[in-house]
């Protein structure tokens, strides 16, 4: 606009020259310059008019009708959001090892075969697989939330996680106030598992694991494997009297053999003798020596489990009222 005032003020030398031309005619009047002049004041007062009403309208217009600003995304906010991505992918994946090793426990074990589908529902490795499934399931939805900024899964991320938490907290306060039962606890648990001992392969690897790693044998015992239907003394077969080899002292012969009828007759013998053969103390005492030497390191690992789900919860809090409150400056348009 201001060129265009430039060029009309002060026109170029070949229009100055056919003015001049037209001044010096005799045909055209004297006034013409001075009419000119009025016009081109009156288009610029019409044209410095009319970009002032168009100002006053902008201005004036409704605020749906500017441009809304978005709300810039701070350091925080990007700390916030991916910070609890990566823990929930970390933990996905984590879900998603258990969940695999569950369904791999029950398929090699054919548990879903039909003699086999009315015990299902004590299978350790269902319990395995459900404990996976849901937990995919909490850090899935987690992850989600915070890469696409949904206050939904947020919120039942926040609410289940809130909800897992009181009952930690619950369980520890019931077992400090029960402490002096949860030896019987242990030994019924124990017991039902030396009792299934040859029908459930997996209360099977547990039970020799426990009895391998503390170097016991029974519950209180060695003699508590008579509650076994294949270890009782009343029973046919080669193992009648006799305990699992994972009790024998040596169970390797030569160092590189497994010997599975070490513990044959092991219950016919008095402690003197088979000590030298079998380990004569029961797996319950064993365990709490275990909790005895290892409770500095429970009770922390206890505490950074629980530290990090009240962080995880805290971050998804924050992420929701900065999530809520940047949709806030959007709508508002500040």
């Amino acid at each position: 606009m201001r060129r265009y005032l430039v060029l009309k003020r002060f026109p170029l030398p070949w229009l100055r020259k056919d003015n001049a031309q037209n001044e010096s005619s005799p045909l055209i009047p004297k006034a013409g310059p001075a009419k000119e002049d009025a016009e081109e004041l009156n288009s610029v007062s019409s044209d410095s008019h009319q970009a002032g009403t168009n100002n006053g309208q902008e201005h004036n217009s409704p605020p749906h009708e500017r441009i809304q600003p978005r709300y810039s995304y701070s350091l925080t906010d990007y700390f916030l959001k991916y910070f609890l991505f990566l823990c929930n992918m970390l933990f996905t994946v984590m879900g998603l090892v258990v969940l695999g090793l569950g369904m791999w426990g029950l398929i090699s074990k054919e548990s879903f075969a039909q003699e086999k589908i009315g015990s299902i529902g004590t299978d350790p490795m269902l319990i395995l697989g459900t404990v996976g499934f849901l937990l995919t399931m909490l850090c899935l939805s987690g992850c989600v939330g915070a890469l696409r900024e949904n206050c939904c899964l947020l919120r039942l991320f926040s609410a289940v996680m809130l909800v897992l938490i009181t009952a930690q907290v619950l369980a520890a306060i019931m077992a400090y106030s029960l402490q002096n039962e949860i030896g019987g606890y242990l030994r019924s648990g124990m017991l039902a598992a030396m009792a299934r001992y040859q029908d459930d392969l997996d209360l099977r690897f547990i039970t020799d694991e426990i009895q391998t790693n503390l170097q016991c044998c029974g519950a209180d015992t060695y003699r508590d494997w008579e509650i076994n239907i294949y270890y009782n003394c009343s029973a046919p077969g080669v193992l009648a009297c006799g305990v699992p080899a994972t009790c024998c002292v040596d169970p390797l012969e030569n160092g590189t053999v497994w010997n599975s009828q070490c513990g044959v007759r092991a219950q016919l013998l008095d402690e003197f003798t088979a000590q030298s053969v079998i380990f004569l103390g029961g797996c319950l005492g064993g365990i709490s020596r275990w909790i005895e030497q290892h409770e500095n390191l429970i009770g922390t690992v206890c505490i950074v489990i629980l530290g990090v789900q009240l962080l995880t919860l805290f971050i998804t809090t924050r992420l929701l009222d900065s999530i809520q409150w940047r949709k806030f400056m959007y709508s508002s348009g500040r």
